[in-house]
């Protein structure tokens, strides 16, 4: 049963992504353009997401164990440290650079040609060099 949920849910994430326009780079890039030819459909996506998450972690809350079983992840620190603020701005210069994020680049390997798979093969090197990246900044950050 947790498999037919964990493919359930991946597609309706991959229909949601290919609805929503977010596997279309120019869409993407439209919306970040705040000074030129703003897209501002995408606020619809991000809304759509806030709110069901919202909802799912305070019913989480109040339960001890998942639905299936297994434990429940911890939500997330509220705290803005060093980490998080690195990491969204290197998540953010990706997004805006590329106008993809991590899953709809894999949707985009179904019909982005090499430009989808340049993008993949960058974000995995990304995902490699991080914890070296960031055990540097720790180091110069400690003097």
């Amino acid at each position: 049963m947790r498999l037919v949920s964990a493919f359930l849910c991946g597609g309706l994430f991959g229909a949601g992504l290919l609805v929503s326009g977010m596997t279309d780079t120019t869409k993407v890039i439209g919306w970040l353009d705040i000074f030129g030819d703003w897209d501002p459909t995408l606020a619809f996506v991000l809304f759509s997401a806030i709110v069901p998450m919202t909802v799912a972690w305070r019913i989480a809350a109040r339960r001890s164990a998942a639905v299936y079983g297994g434990t429940l992840t911890p939500p997330p620190l509220r705290d803005a440290d060093r980490a998080l603020v690195l990491g969204s701005l290197a998540f953010g210069f990706g997004w805006g650079l590329a106008g993809l994020c991590p899953g709809p680049s894999l949707a985009v390997l179904t019909f982005g040609g090499w430009n989808g798979l340049l993008f993949l093969v960058a974000m995995m090197a990304g995902m490699v060099a991080a914890p070296f990246v960031r055990v540097r900044i720790d180091r110069l950050a400690a003097g």
